[in-house]
């Protein structure tokens, strides 16, 4: 199945979406017009129960996604806040919280605000050429999209600190070693092993997977107690679906389970 869109690609393959950001010519640089295409296309995917798996991506070699296209409104004045009220924030808490896998395929440069919305992914696959940048600083602002809250949860307090002062690159090594991103490939690799990934998440129990990811997120802003009592709460929704009873029963026969996502 496919969606036409303008400024990106939007591809089903046996449960999997597959978003491409498609302005490979300003390195997949976030225009007005892009950003209210990604929320549409993430709010359909959560509509659409054929959608069991999301890959994330950007078209090219060179960029995952550069940020902000400065270009765009060079010489008008807007309001940044504005600008992050009406798109990014909204794009950030659907990702966030759609209940099923996002996974970012980084295969080349993910900076400024392209490098928050990668980070708002629950997976990244990134290529041994890519980088991340938190590029912000180098033109006088802060990091947004959410940089603020995710990097501290990944990598700790001083090290958040310095991506968003030093603005320096952080290369495919680094990323791995301090938990940026999950695994890297080799480039010629990252779409093969990244839809592997994606058809292995589409083949799961989405229910359980999108409940997983809801108590993740409460997890980091409640302590242990809260944490016991939500678990409780959320294993009784998953013990009620499809899957859990096809994974019992697939269990006690013997075989494979064959989830259905629902």
């Amino acid at each position: 199945m496919t969606q036409t869109y303008s400024t990106i690609l939007y591809q089903i393959n046996d449960g999997v979406l597959t978003i491409t950001m498609n302005r490979p010519d300003v390195y997949n640089a976030f225009n007005e017009e892009m950003k209210e295409e990604l929320n549409n296309a993430f709010r359909s995917a959560e509509r659409d129960n054929e959608v069991r798996c999301i890959v994330l991506r950007g078209a090219g070699e060179k960029a995952f996604s550069s940020g902000q296209d400065l270009k765009e409104h060079q010489g008008k004045k807007r309001s940044l806040k504005e600008s992050l009220e009406k798109s990014y924030n909204p794009l950030i808490r659907k990702m966030r919280s759609i209940e099923k896998p996002i996974i970012g395929m980084i295969n080349g440069v993910a900076a400024g605000a392209g490098f928050s919305v990668a980070l708002a992914s629950d997976m990244r696959v990134m290529s041994s050429n890519a980088k991340l940048i938190q590029v912000f600083i180098r033109i006088g602002l802060v990091p947004d999209s959410g940089s603020h809250w995710f990097l501290p949860q990944m990598v700790g307090p001083a090290r958040a600190f310095e991506y968003a002062v030093t603005g320096r690159d952080i290369d495919a090594a680094e990323a791995e070693r301090v938990g940026l991103v999950n695994r890297v490939v080799p480039p010629e690799k990252l779409e093969k092993e990244t839809m592997e990934l994606a058809r292995e998440l589409a083949m799961a129990p989405t229910k359980a997977i999108g409940l997983i990811k809801r108590t993740l997120n409460k997890a980091s802003s409640t302590d242990l107690n809260g944490i016991l009592d939500y678990e409780a709460y959320i294993q009784q929704i998953a013990s009620e679906t499809e899957d859990h009873q096809e994974g019992v029963t697939a269990f006690l026969e013997k075989r494979p389970a064959r989830f259905k996502g629902a």
